[in-house]
């Protein structure tokens, strides 16, 4: 999409000042600790770009806010490289670089804000290769620290204490699919048939190269058969959102010219992981799961000011 159209989406060009105010109008406040997803095009033509949505986000939350986005691994070896003919696996574990949280580039795939994040100084960057996220702020390294090796979507990873810490979510004209901390309910959800998966990434232990073995839950397919609950070829996050929004969780608005939603983090995994459960258990009741650490904002005990 060229300038011209992307200027005429906006009505002209988008500001910080102008982010500023839509974001506030939305309902993102100071000292918010915020994971954000962003599709630039919908924004309309951002004069600065990434930056400029940064900076504007910074202003909103201020020195006590946090900003945290996804990251993966852009150039992780693939899951299936130990299918390949043994000459080629050999090469590529002798050589393939290991991930570093300082150089290794975010997945392209999550668009150019969460590069851009992680650059800036002061950012940190949690230590796990494949589902690793990164944070600018006040809580940066309390959300960051420590990711666990195994099960990087489930307790005390970087979702997880983003939902404990009265954190939210801003869908800044991304699409509802990209709910990532969907991924966290997943985790935590019981029922039949759950997916998951084993792989092999380089790693710096001490400074050294090394293999390590993870084991996660199948985000990239899905960690449950969705298939007799969402119709057709739906990603079921989509229809999980869908669902929240009719249920009154979340609010939706405008940012420049992309229509945009916010979340508070702990009211959607509860959603989620209730959701899963009822629809996929074939046993009312079956699979209960606790989240009893998770804030309830209707209550007014979550932590931090909104």
């Amino acid at each position: 999409m060229d300038e011209q159209q992307l200027l005429r989406r906006s009505g002209g060009p988008v500001t910080r000042s102008r982010l500023v105010a839509d974001l506030g109008e939305l309902g993102l406040a100071r000292g918010d600790t915020v994971m954000f997803h962003t599709r630039m095009s919908a924004l309309g033509y951002v004069a600065g770009g990434p930056t400029t949505v940064i900076d504007a986000l910074l202003d909103v939350v201020g020195p006590q806010g946090t900003l945290m986005v996804t990251c993966g691994w852009n150039d992780a070896p693939p899951y299936e490289f130990t299918d390949w003919p043994q000459p080629w696996q050999d090469a590529l574990r002798a050589e393939h670089p290991p991930y570093d949280p300082l150089l290794s580039e975010a997945d392209h795939a999550n668009g150019r804000l969460p590069e851009a994040l992680r650059r800036r100084p002061g950012a940190v960057r949690s230590r796990h290769p494949d589902a690793s996220f990164a944070a600018l702020g006040a809580r940066a390294h309390a959300l960051m620290d420590d990711h666990p090796w195994d099960d990087p979507h489930g307790p005390g990873t970087p979702l997880a204490r983003l939902a404990e810490a009265g954190g939210r979510v801003l869908l800044l004209g991304a699409p509802l699919d990209s709910l990532t901390i969907l991924h966290h309910a997943e985790a935590l959800a019981e029922a039949p048939g759950k997916r998951y998966v084993d792989y092999e990434q380089p790693i710096l232990v001490d400074g050294r190269r090394t293999w390590r073995r993870f084991h996660d839950i199948d985000t990239e397919d899905a960690a449950f058969d969705y298939s007799a609950v969402v119709p057709g070829d739906q990603w079921p996050f989509t229809v999980i959102a869908r669902d929240m929004l009719a249920a009154g969780i979340g609010t939706r608005g405008h940012v420049a010219a992309a229509e945009s939603h916010l979340f508070d983090a702990a009211a959607v995994v509860r959603f989620g992981v209730d959701w899963i459960q009822r629809r996929l258990n074939p046993q009312p009741g079956a699979g209960d799961t606790a989240v009893e650490n998770l804030p309830d904002p209707r209550q007014g005990n979550a932590p931090g000011p909104h």
